[in-house]
């Protein structure tokens, strides 16, 4: 059987572990997917298209740039 309700106390749990890996698989996430793209972009021009390599790699790395540029933290604001 369960125990009373009043074991249970909503907000006294320490959620610095959690809310440190929810942070990780986010920046983790963020990250990986513009590598990836930068990936597929840098791939899909070399051998899919007539740029060739020097042009699918610039391509790719302005997309690193940009995307860097876009999804870099923004400073904290106190809150």
């Amino acid at each position: 059987m369960a125990g009373p309700a009043s074991d249970y106390h909503r907000g006294e749990m320490d959620i610095a572990e959690q809310r440190s890996t929810y942070h990780l698989v986010m920046l983790m996430t963020k990250w990986g997917s513009l590598y990836t793209a930068a990936l597929i972009l840098l791939l899909t021009m070399w051998f899919a298209t007539e740029a060739g390599f020097l042009a699918s790699f610039v391509a790719a790395a302005v997309m690193v740039v940009i995307g860097t540029l876009v999804l870099r933290e923004k400073k904290s604001s106190g809150h």
